[in-house]
């Protein structure tokens, strides 16, 4: 059964919420801005933290890996022991940590205390993202309020990736390369002070034991296959891929098995019988696959083919932005008349529209067209994204709000990852397939251009004018050559998950998503 949370004396409703909870919302969306913000931050600060700390390839890796390593082996086993212990206390935790960690960071002196710094983020920063959005299943009772809120969640985490490179642009500009970790300080201290007041307390209220071996499993299992495509896309198929996602699988099947077995499970996996909510991960995994993969190459056009600074590429995505925050509030509104199946098949095909853009009208010196089809991306994923959360967290239980949003988090971390490294790595193959190298230039400095476009332009420095203009303009060619690949495949892909979730969520279209789904 539905476990609503205890508020204080003088909330005014049962189901309706009010200024106190709305206060609450203000508050939570200040871990989800930074956590959104730092996962795209760090690549602008790379090239100083580099020059400063000269960290070798393999540790240059590391310092990019380690945090969403880390986080993504972390997220189930953090949401359910927010379950148990109460999410504003994980929450409190969290945060307190990742700002300490911040601090570290920002001063260390050497890549390795950088590397460790950077997983001791993921420790904590597991904590937080799950602990929002379970609060907010259980702070917004009334099935419009939570869309809504839900709908301000998703905007706040869309809105911080674009922010990302604004900001790394502003910081980096101004200060030093670990000013791009002390930004977690002043955003979270103010969480500190006001979550005690504003933020109610909520947790299972008969929670199971803590099960040390699952928490185990579930690491075992999520970090050594999000380890395993990374290594695939970078390296192809070989040892350093295989014997991690084979490691991964073993795991997974033993986290199943244990969680099928206990009476009282970590993550109840019968969850994922419920069409609603195995339908709902996929499309979200499946959509931020789609906007990470749009943004990784959007960003490199932008900014190496085009010639705008981070700050100019950032403020370039501000339309799409502002398109898809919209788009996520106006589902709100249209789900009264709508069915959320039909919304969400629909938003899906906008953002295959939006990638088909992209295939027809790029060029080396397309601007506007990138910012249309951003737009028109940004307003499919902003509806998809909303629905579908709602959909997660309100087809389980109350009491276990903080296992579904881990579950809904560790998609994310997935799809973040598979949109950067199966699109990063096709990109990255077509370009160095498709670049023409000019006459003139010795093979070292070829090998260096055709890695990437940044290499080609790094390599460009080095060239006298004439040579150096040819090399770009058939490095930008080779590049949108890719972009068109990439986005035949996105395309695609949202075309295929339009139709899984045609499939997969119609049999729930006519029943109020604010109630939990039977498991069966």
């Amino acid at each position: 059964m539905a476990t609503a949370p205890v508020f204080p004396p003088h909330h005014p409703s049962a189901t309706k919420a009010g200024p106190r909870e709305w206060a609450a919302l203000a508050v939570l969306m200040l871990p989800v801005l930074l956590v959104s913000v730092d996962n795209t931050v760090l690549a602008f600060a790379l090239p100083e933290i580099s020059s400063a700390l000269q960290p070798t390839g393999a540790q240059q890796l590391w310092i990019i890996d380690a945090y969403p390593l880390v986080l993504a082996g972390l997220l189930v086993a953090m949401g359910s022991l927010g379950d148990r212990i109460g999410r504003r206390r994980l929450l409190l935790i969290g945060s307190t940590g990742f700002a300490a960690v911040s601090v570290a960071a920002a001063y260390a002196p050497s890549a390795e205390l950088l590397i460790a710094a950077r997983g001791a983020l993921g420790f904590f920063g597991a904590m937080l993202m799950p602990s929002t959005l379970s609060l907010l299943r259980n702070i917004f009772l009334d099935g419009d309020q939570r869309r809504f809120a839900i709908a301000i969640w998703a905007s706040c985490f869309a809105a911080g990736a674009a922010l990302g490179p604004i900001v790394g642009g502003f910081l980096l500009e101004h200060a030093w390369w670990g000013s791009v970790f002390l930004l977690a300080v002043p955003v979270l201290l103010p969480l500190l002070v006001l979550a005690p007041m504003f933020v109610p307390e909520s947790k299972d209220p008969s929670p199971g034991r803590i099960d040390v071996v699952s928490i185990a499993l579930s690491m075992l299992a999520l970090a050594p296959l999000v380890y395993a495509i990374k290594r695939l896309a970078g390296d192809g198929p070989g040892l350093t891929a295989l014997v991690p996602a084979g490691v991964g699988v073993v795991a997974l099947v033993l986290f199943v098995r244990r969680q099928l077995r206990r009476p009282d499970p970590m993550l109840d996996v019968r969850l994922f019988r419920v069409s609603a909510f195995s339908g709902a991960v996929i499309v979200n995994l499946l959509s931020v696959f789609s906007l990470v993969g749009f943004l990784f190459f959007v960003s490199q056009h932008l900014q190496l083919v085009i010639g705008k600074s981070p700050m100019q590429a950032g403020i370039a995505l501000v339309p799409g932005l502002a398109v898809m925050v919209v788009a996520g509030m106006s589902v709100v509104l249209l789900v009264r008349w709508i069915r959320p199946a039909s919304i969400i098949v629909a938003a899906l095909l906008l953002s295959a529209m939006g990638y088909g853009l992209v295939l027809m009208l790029a060029s080396p010196s397309a601007v506007t067209p990138i910012i249309v089809a951003f737009a028109v991306l940004g307003a499919g994923i902003g509806a998809a994204e909303t629905l579908s959360n709602d959909l997660i967290v309100s087809s389980v239980p109350a009491s276990k709000a903080g296992a579904a949003s881990a579950v809904s988090e560790t998609a994310y971390e997935m799809g973040a990852v598979l949109g950067t490294a199966v699109l990063g790595s096709i990109l990255t193959a077509s370009y160095a397939s498709h670049l023409v190298v000019p006459a003139g230039i010795d093979a070292a400095q070829a090998t260096a251009a055709q890695q990437t476009l940044g290499g080609a332009h790094a390599v460009a420095e080095t060239l006298p004018p004439a040579q150096a203009e040819a090399l770009l303009a058939a490095a930008g060619s080779a590049f949108d050559s890719g972009v068109a690949i990439t986005s035949a495949i996105g395309a695609t892909l949202m075309v295929v998950s339009a139709v899984i979730a045609w499939r997969m969520l119609r049999p729930r279209q006519n029943q109020d998503l604010g109630k939990p789904a039977a498991l069966v």
